[in-house]
C-alpha cells in the first residue's frame, strides 16, 4: 500500500487517487455513479486505471478491465520500488510498500487466459447486428431467423447452428412441384420465417458473407459452450480483496467492432442479470471500458439509446461503469451526462478537433477559480491530471490539478511465464477450458432433413439417445422445458442452470458426450420463446 502519516491513504470508504492543493479522494458509495479516464497516448492513463482498480481490490470490490496494451498485467506481481516511483512517492510524502493483487486473465482466444464463450442465443439478434454491420433491412431477418428459433426449440449455440438456421428461413426456390417432386422437409420452417415478412435469398446470402468475415475474425472461439457465467467476474479473495478480472485484449483489437460489442454484451448481461441493489456502501463489480470510442463510433441512433438506457440504469444493480479514451468528445453527450467522477490527462491541440476536445474537457469540469482548466489541461506532465469526483449529495468537487498516486503493484506487463503460472493456479483453471459442442440448431435441423427428427414442438425437445437422453427427458417433463412456453418459469430456470452447471464442471471427452444428450433434452429448450431484454440478451429473471 501507499501509506503515510497525514492518512493519504485508501479506507473502507474512500479510494486515495492523487495529491495537489488538495487531495483526490473517490468515494466508494459513489463510484457507482461511473467516470471518465481521458487524455492523449502517453500521458498516464494506464496508470490512473491502475491505482483506480487496485483502490477497489483492496476494499473488496471486483474490478473487470480490457487491457489492450499488456500493462495492466503487471496488476498481478509485486511493485518494484524504482527510482521514478519512490521519488513521486517522497515528493507527495508517502512511504511506498509494495503490493500485489489477485488476477484472473480472460482471453475470447483462449491463448492468454480462460476462455470467454456466449451463445449466439444469449447474443441476441441486436448486438450480433452490430457485430455484422448490418442494414436495417438485414437485422430485420436476422430478427426473424432468431423468432423462427425461438418458436421452434433452435437451439443456437454456434456459428455452424446459425449459418443453418439461416439456409432454412431462405426462401427453397427452383423445388420441383407435382408428384415427383422431393418433400421439402424444412417447409414448416420456412413458411413460418414468411410469416413475419419477406425473407429473400439475396439477404440471407448477405448476413451468411458478413458471417464469413466475423469468422475470419475469429468470432468463432467466442460463441460456444461453456458459456461464461457472469458470477465467476464478481468474487473475492481468500484476504476479502477483490478479484482483478483482465480481459487480454491486444488480438481482439484488431477487429474493433468485435471488441466493442463483446464488451457492449458483457455490459448488457450484467445489466439484465444482476437485481436491483439501490446505493450501497461500494459497488458489487466495477467494469473498466478502454478504447470507448469503439463503442459509439457508427452506432445506429436506437443502439446509442439503449446503450445510454444501460449505462444510466445499471447504477442501480450496483455496477460502476469507468470509459477510458482519449477525447472526451469520443463519448456523447448523453452517456457523457452520467459520468459522475473525472479524470483528465493531458491534451494536445495541434488541430481545430484537438482544441474542441480541449475546450469541451475543459467545460465538463466544476470550475476552480484557481485554475484556468484549458490552459492547465495543455500543461499538465506525465502523471498530472485534473481531477474531479462526487462528494456529499453527488454534487462534483471543483476541479483539482493533482499528481496521480504510484501504484503499489509492478507497472508494465507481465512475462508469458509469470501469466502461465497465474492462470495453472487459477480457482477457475479447468471450468471453461475445454469446448462443449452440445446437440443444438445445427445437428436438429440435419435430423429433420433426414427424416429422423421429432416435430420441433413434440414432447420429446429433440432428446438425446440412452440413459442421459431418458434422464433428460424425466427432468424435462418434471420442471416443463420439454413444452412450449412463453416467459421461462422458476422450474425451468433451475432445469437450465442444471443443464449448464453439468457441461461446465465436466471436461473432455466425456462433456463432449454429456453435452449432446443432455443439450437435446434440456439445451434444445433453452431457445423456445424467449423474453429478451434492453439490448437483446436473454432475460435469466
Amino acid at each position: 500500500m501507499v501509506t503515510s502519516d497525514n492518512k493519504t491513504a485508501d479506507t473502507d470508504e474512500k479510494i486515495f487517487i492523487g495529491k495537489g492543493e488538495q487531495t483526490a479522494w473517490l468515494a466508494l458509495a459513489l463510484a457507482n455513479r461511473h467516470g471518465l479516464v481521458t487524455g492523449a497516448t502517453g500521458t498516464g492513463k494506464t496508470v490512473s486505471l491502475q491505482v483506480m482498480a487496485e483502490g477497489f481490490a483492496r476494499a473488496g470490490v471486483p474490478v473487470f478491465a480490457a487491457d489492450i496494451k499488456g500493462d495492466l498485467s503487471g496488476i498481478s506481481e509485486v511493485g518494484e520500488g524504482k527510482d521514478f516511483i519512490l521519488k513521486r512517492a517522497k515528493e507527495m510524502g508517502l512511504n511506498f510498500e509494495p503490493d500485489q493483487f489477485s488476477t484472473v486473465f480472460w482471453d475470447v482466444f483462449g491463448e492468454q487466459g480462460h476462455p470467454v464463450r456466449a451463445t449466439v442465443t444469449e447474443m441476441g439478434p441486436l448486438l450480433l447486428s452490430r457485430m455484422l454491420d448490418l442494414n436495417d433491412v438485414q437485422e430485420g431477418v436476422l430478427n426473424v431467423a432468431f423468432r423462427v428459433a425461438d418458436e421452434n426449440g433452435l437451439t443456437l449455440i454456434d456459428m455452424k447452428d446459425l449459418r443453418a438456421l439461416l439456409d432454412a428461413i431462405a426462401p427453397a426456390g427452383g423445388k420441383k412441384k407435382g408428384p415427383d417432386a422431393e418433400e421439402d422437409e424444412l417447409a414448416e420452417i420456412r413458411k413460418a420465417a414468411q410469416s413475419y415478412g419477406n425473407v429473400s435469398k439475396a439477404t440471407v446470402g448477405t448476413i451468411q458473407r458478413q458471417l464469413l468475415v466475423l469468422e475470419n475474425q475469429g468470432a468463432t472461439k467466442f460463441f460456444g459452450e461453456p458459456a461464461l457465467a457472469l458470477k465467476d467476474f464478481m468474487k473475492t479473495d481468500s484476504d476479502g480483496r477483490g478479484m482483478v478480472n483482465i480481459l487480454v485484449a491486444d488480438k481482439l483489437m484488431q477487429s474493433p467492432r468485435l471488441y466493442a460489442t463483446f464488451l457492449l454484451w458483457l455490459l448488457s448481461e450484467l445489466f439484465e442479470e444482476l437485481p436491483e441493489a439501490g446505493d450501497l456502501p461500494k459497488p458489487k463489480l466495477v467494469f473498466f471500458f478502454d478504447e470507448a470510442h469503439l463503442l459509439f463510433d457508427d452506432a445506429p441512433k436506437a443502439l446509442m439509446d439503449k446503450i445510454e438506457q444501460v449505462v444510466r440504469l445499471i447504477r442501480s444493480k450496483g455496477v460502476g461503469v469507468y470509459f477510458v479514451t482519449q477525447n472526451p468528445i469520443d463519448v456523447p453527450d448523453k452517456v457523457l451526462a452520467q459520468l459522475g467522477g473525472r479524470v483528465q490527462h493531458a491534451l494536445r491541440a495541434f488541430t481545430p478537433r484537438d482544441q474542441k476536445a480541449v475546450n469541451a474537457a475543459a467545460q465538463t469540469f466544476r470550475p476552480n477559480p484557481k485554475l484556468d482548466t484549458a490552459r492547465v489541461i495543455m500543461e499538465l506532465g506525465k502523471g498530472e491530471a485534473l481531477v474531479s469526483f462526487l462528494e456529499g449529495g453527488g454534487t462534483p468537487t471543483m476541479v483539482e490539478r493533482v499528481m496521480i498516486r504510484p501504484p503499489t503493484a509492478r507497472i508494465g506487463p507481465i512475462t508469458p511465464e509469470e501469466r502461465k503460472a497465474i492462470i495453472s493456479k487459477s480457482p477457475l483453471k479447468g471450468k471453461y477450458d475445454t469446448a462443449v459442442d452440445a446437440e443444438s440448431a445445427y445437428e436438429m435441423l440435419q435430423k429433420r432433413v433426414a427424416g429422423t427428427a421429432a416435430p420441433a414442438n413434440g414432447a420429446d425437445g429433440g432428446g438425446g439417445g440412452g440413459i442421459l437422453g431418458q434422464i433428460g427427458s424425466i427432468v424435462g417433463t418434471i420442471f416443463g422445458t420439454n413444452v412450449k412456453r412463453g416467459r421461462m418459469s422458476t422450474g425451468q430456470v433451475i432445469a437450465r442452470d442444471v443443464t449448464r452447471s453439468v457441461t461446465n464442471k465436466v471436461i473432455g471427452g466425456v462433456a463432449a458426450d454429456l453435452g449432446k444428450a443432455v443439450g437435446g433434452s434440456l439445451g434444445g429448450s433453452i431457445g423456445r420463446s424467449l423474453v429478451r431484454g434492453a439490448l437483446g440478451g436473454l432475460l435469466r429473471r
